[in-house]
This record gives structure tokens, sequence and C-alpha cells, in this order.
């Protein structure tokens, strides 16, 4: 079956308010497309989103396809996988990405279901490559990278066989790099045309709480793990965040067993974060960890046990018991700080 050589973005807005997510996928799409040779395409839905579409060409859109109804303001799954799915089988893009965020999770896989296309979730990387498969050869297939068995080993995945390969990624996986010089907005309207089905299901009404924790935004986090042993020593990190103005994260056996909260999770079911310096403390480093915050500048590691992998992506490693370490590190900040 013949496909376009495009990458296709689905841009996720609630309230007009576009997602962070979609556009860190135009941002890695635009490379992907460059890398294939192809187009980057902004898929559009809602009510009002003028807007949203001419901002996807700061982040690579070569073009924006637009589908505005005020009946498709708020997310409603039937009618948005419906419109996904029919402009997938009319024109068959190489690629489409999803944020792996509660909107994208119900949609992507209704859409790759109904076109018979291949998806692999939470992915932590995308690239392009060719590929020998079964004695056959394939040309520019996306790689779809992403932990396996419980983050013992990073699988890359491949779709050979169907023409249309979709992936889901995390916010904050990818890098956001608006371009120096947004590339000439072209826009394309295509008409809501609605089926009864739509409306199966209404909403009565809506409540979202904001997140009040933004790891994202700080620009040093320290964070602790199971190794810290008690609630009580993970206070400790809590103290040595307080004394260096950062925010306080935790990895998911901390939060697993109640150290800390899970909107402060770092790692791959958790946020990805990349900021200017990250102190791990008490965490080995599993896989899972480490895809949601290696990209970080500076890296400081302190756990008891120097083989723990956390030492392979520290720029500055102690080894010693966090408990009489992190007193010395709030100490020595705090006669800096004098």
């Amino acid at each position: 079956m013949e496909f376009k050589n495009e990458v296709w973005v689905f841009i996720e807005q609630r309230g007009g308010k576009p997602a962070d997510v979609s556009f860190e996928l135009l941002c890695k799409g635009n490379k992907l497309a460059e890398t294939m040779g192809g187009i980057l395409k902004a898929i559009v839905i809602g009510s009002g989103t003028d807007e949203i579409a001419k901002q996807t060409f700061k982040y690579g859109a070569d073009e924006a396809v637009v589908i505005d109804n005020p009946s498709l303001k708020d997310f409603r799954t039937i009618p948005y996988a419906r419109i996904l799915q029919n402009l997938v089988k009319e024109n068959i893009p190489r690629i489409v990405l999803f944020g792996a965020s509660i909107i994208g999770r119900d949609l992507a896989p209704r859409v790759a279901s109904h076109t018979k296309s291949g998806l692999t979730a939470d992915c932590t990387d995308l690239q392009i490559s060719d590929v020998k498969y079964l004695n056959e050869n394939h040309s520019k297939l996306l790689l779809q990278i992403r932990p396996a068995f419980g983050g013992n080993i990073i699988a890359t995945i491949i779709t050979p066989d169907v023409p249309t390969q979709m992936a889901t990624v995390r916010e904050g996986v990818m890098e956001l790099c608006p371009l120096d010089k947004p590339k000439k907005e072209k826009i394309t309207k295509i008409e809501y045309k609605p089926e009864p089905i739509d409306d199966l299901v209404q909403i009565i009404k809506q409540h979202r709480e904001e997140n009040k924790v933004n790891l994202k935004a700080a620009p040093i986090i320290v964070a602790g793990g199971y190794g810290l042993g008690t609630k009580e020593n993970f206070r400790m990190v809590e103290e040595l965040a307080h004394t260096i103005g950062a925010e306080v994260a935790g990895s998911r056996a901390a939060v697993d067993a109640g150290f800390v909260t899970p909107d402060r999770q770092v790692g791959q079911t958790g946020v990805t974060v990349r900021p200017k310096l990250y102190i791990a403390i008490g965490i080995s480093g599993a896989i899972q960890h480490r895809a949601g915050m290696q990209d970080s500048s500076k890296i400081i590691a302190i756990n008891s046990d120097p083989e723990a992998p956390i030492f392979d992506i520290a720029h500055y490693g102690v080894v010693g018991d966090a408990t009489s370490v992190i007193p010395q590190f709030i100490e020595a900040y705090k006669h800096k700080l004098k």
C-alpha cells in the first residue's frame, strides 16, 4: 500500500490551550521529517483553533490541518477518533505521533486499531533508519525506542508490515526547540461532518485541577530514592532542597514507599526533567528513572553502593551513607551562602 512521506502530530488542547507535549512532538517530528525527506503536518481539532494552528509553525510544522467546529470544543472520544481515523485512511501518512496523556492514550489505540497501524506506547526516543528484517530491506523505518521487561532492557520496536507507524510519547521526553525563523504558514481547513454516533456521549460537567508542582520548570532538583530507608531520612532531602532553593522529587520506589507524593515522581512513569542541577540521593539508577533525568546539565549522585548504575551517568559521585553525607552538604551550602 502506498503511503505519503509525512509525519503527523496530533495537537492536543484543553479549553483552547495547547498541550506542551504536542509542541515537543512537533520539534521531534520536524527532525524525523528532515531525515525522511518528508513534511511535517500538525493535526488540530477543536473550536476557535486558529491561534493554535499558527503556533505550530514556530515548532516546525510545514502545514496545519484544521478541523474546527463549536461541537469539537471539548475532547470527546468518538468524534475525535472518527475524524482522525478517516484522515489517516484517506491520506496514509508514514508516521503519526500522540502525547502519552489521558487524551492521547484514549485516542491513539482507537485510531491505530481502526486503521490497522502499528503503535508503540510511551517511547523515550524516536529515530529513522534503514532496517533489514527477515532478509527484507526496509527504507527509513521509524525506530520506536522504550524500556521493556520492567525496565531491564531498552527495546527498539519496528512495524515494517504496515504503511502507517504510530507512537505515543510522554510530556518532557522530547526537547522543546522552537525555530529561530518559523516556517511559512500553510493552513488547510477541513469541514467537520457530524454523524449521529458523535453525540452518544455528551459532556455534562468537567472538573480539572491543575498540578501545583512544576518539576519541569525547576532549575535545581533534589531527588531521593528508596535507599534512604525511612520517611524520616527522606526529610533530609527536603531540608537540602530548601537550603539550596530546589524542588523535591523522588524515584518510583520512594513514591511507592510513601516517602514523597506521586506528583513529584521522576522517571519513565513520572515526569521527565532537564534541570541545570539534579542531585540523586539513595537512587540506584534503574533505566526507568534515568529515562526521566539523564539529560540534566549536571548530575550529582550520592549512594552507598559504588556499583550503582546512577554513577554511570553522574558527573560527580559520592559513595557514602546519605544520612551522614547530606548534613555535610547542607552545612557546606549554608556556610557558602552566608
